[in-house]
């Protein structure tokens, strides 16, 4: 369905601009976006390489692991279910910390052994535990201490200072991570 609406998004602003005599800004433009497109991601790729280089040494050296055995206690309360299931806290644990440090390759396996095990301790198969709601909010509003996508973008279009985002975004997913904890427990009541 969205290949539909984007088609025909692109196919009436040719059409319209081929009507209204602009065809040859629309060509330009055209052209102009394809490549800043490309070099967009040239620039994003040495950025990423870097980045994620700096993210496997700090996963080898064992800074994810000792964020990891943090955060335990703290998501043991929060997931009543899980909390008790030791293959399912591992999971979760090394997924929201692979998170944080901006591994998000790494996060999605244990993202996924995550919702695996928490469904083998689902009563209700067919629909999504409250634990299984609260893990897919954390994952999605993970606090990021180090952001590098959007480091990387900002390196890219040649910022004076990629990185000064830290603490704002430290700021930002840590209120949406709270808020979305909090929210999830009020509705777990509801529903």
């Amino acid at each position: 369905m969205i290949n539909i609406i984007w088609f025909l998004i692109l196919f009436l602003g040719i059409i319209i601009g081929i009507f209204t005599g602009k065809a040859e800004i629309l060509s330009k433009a055209v052209i102009l976006g394809a490549s800043s497109a490309v070099e967009l991601v040239i620039g994003l790729l040495g950025m990423m390489c870097l980045w994620c280089g700096i993210m496997k040494i700090a996963e080898k050296s064992g800074l994810t692991d000792k964020l990891a055995k943090v955060l335990r206690p703290i998501l043991k309360l929060i997931f009543k279910e899980a909390g008790k299931n030791q293959s399912a806290m591992s999971s979760i644990t090394m997924n929201l910390t692979a998170n944080m440090m901006g591994l998000s390759n790494a996060a999605t396996p244990f993202g996924i052994k995550a919702m695996e095990e928490m469904q083998k301790i689902n009563k209700v198969k067919d629909t999504a535990s409250n634990d299984m709601a609260l893990f897919l909010v954390l994952n999605a509003a993970c606090i990021q201490f180090l952001p590098t996508t959007v480091i990387s973008i900002r390196a890219a279009y040649n910022s004076r200072n990629p990185a000064i985002i830290i603490l704002p975004a430290i700021i930002a997913t840590g209120t949406a991570a709270i808020l979305g904890v909090v929210y999830c427990k009020i509705l777990q009541r509801y529903f």
